[in-house]
């Protein structure tokens, strides 16, 4: 499983979250990020304990990912639309996809940042059920 660094959220999540999403609010540039933040959710789901991963597979590494750029607000703006395009680097480098529509998607991100916090268990678990449903592999050629 290829995990992400923190240069590949610069050069690849982070800029084409800010030329393909603008909206009304524009994402700030790269170095007002909070660099503590944003190393812990890229490194948070690889976690390992006494030699056994803390999240368990593929999905649940991918939701906890997907989770944590949005709750933790590694950036002063656009946490929304960078978790989007982290989340859908991760799941290319690991030669999958997300076949569901961006308007879905769009919804449901809104839904996690919104989610209470101390619902963090139950928002995760439903995050993993909609990457289930949604998460297909590619055929690389």
């Amino acid at each position: 499983m290829v995990e992400l660094k923190v240069n590949e959220i610069k050069f690849v999540a982070h800029s084409l979250a800010q030329k393909l999403m603008k909206f009304s609010e524009p994402i700030p540039d790269f170095s007002t990020r909070y660099p503590a933040i944003l190393e812990s959710c890229l490194n948070t789901p690889f976690q390992r304990y006494a030699n056994k991963d803390v999240y368990k597979g593929f999905t649940l590494k991918a939701a906890m990912l997907f989770y944590l750029m949005i709750k933790n607000h590694p950036f002063q703006n656009g946490n929304k639309r960078v978790a989007v395009m982290t989340l859908l680097y991760f799941l290319s480098k690991n030669n999958k996809w997300l076949e569901v529509d961006t308007k879905e998607l769009y919804n449901f991100s809104v839904w996690v940042a919104e989610s209470p916090a101390d619902l963090k268990d139950e928002v995760v678990a439903a995050i993993v059920k909609k990457f289930k449903k949604y998460i297909i592999s590619l055929q690389i050629k």
